[in-house]
């Protein structure tokens, strides 16, 4: 009887060792669909331009000068460079904490924002292309006069860094959503017909001392963003950076 308990105790950990091996497994599975799911979450999402911009005043301009896209009333006393990446975090922190001071000072006729698209975490999404895809389309949202109303949209809906972006489908349909008619938006997106030239401008940008910033710990170096006015890197992180700016 004794030998018999002790089969029979030895099949009851037998099979409490299995399912907790199946519940292990279980966990295991659902962490890894939950990961891929949560990392792939904006494919066949629609990019929702919603109410991403101000009114623009009727005569600013969105004009496109090579892979810069100047937004501004001809005789605007200030300047200032914004060099981005659409994947950037700290990027969409500048645009949610500034896009209605900028867009107004805009509007005033006061300031003119010059826009820099790099492509500086092209490899930091899933899969990676998605900083240079998006840079490409904003310039052709910006040939097509709906520059501002893209950038602003990609920035209200931003992807995670190291997650998967927009692929050009994704793009081209947001285009439509802001009011791009013209089929060679599309045909731009698809072709990447600024790639080289943004990547030459990124080769530039990076290396360019007056563009440096110092990161602590002996590093320094080009990031994103960067603001320049007159020359000079601006701390946009002093909430009155832009009164001086303005002057």
């Amino acid at each position: 009887m004794a030998q018999a308990r002790g089969a029979s105790g030895d099949k009851r950990k037998w099979i409490i060792g299995i399912a907790a091996v199946v519940v292990v497994a279980a966990l295991v599975i659902g962490g890894v669909i939950w990961t891929i799911s949560d990392k792939n979450k904006t494919e066949g999402q629609v990019i929702n331009p919603g109410q991403t911009t101000s009114s623009l005043a009727a005569d600013v301009t969105q004009k496109r000068d090579g892979v810069v896209v100047t937004v501004g009333k001809t005789g605007a006393k200030s300047t200032i460079d914004v060099y981005a990446d659409f994947l950037c975090p700290i990027c969409g922190t500048f645009e949610k904490t500034y896009k209605t001071q900028i867009e107004q000072a805009v509007n005033d006729g006061k300031l003119a924002v010059r826009y820099h698209m790099v492509p500086l975490l092209n490899d930091r999404s899933s899969p990676p292309g998605y900083s240079l895809d998006s840079a490409n389309a904003a310039l052709a949202a910006a040939d097509a006069g709906k520059f501002l109303q893209f950038h602003d949209a990609l920035y209200a809906n931003q992807p995670e860094e190291g997650k998967r972006g927009y692929d050009k489908t994704q793009l081209i349909e947001l285009g439509k959503n802001v009011g791009i008619t013209d089929p060679k938006f599309a045909q731009t997106v698809n072709a990447g017909t600024y790639n080289d030239q943004i990547n030459a401008a990124f080769q530039q940008i990076s290396t360019d001392p007056k563009l440096a910033q110092d990161f602590g710990g002996g590093q320094s170096g080009f990031g994103t963003p960067t603001v320049v006015s007159n020359g000079a890197i601006v701390n946009w992180q002093d909430q009155g950076w832009l009164t001086g700016v303005l002057g």
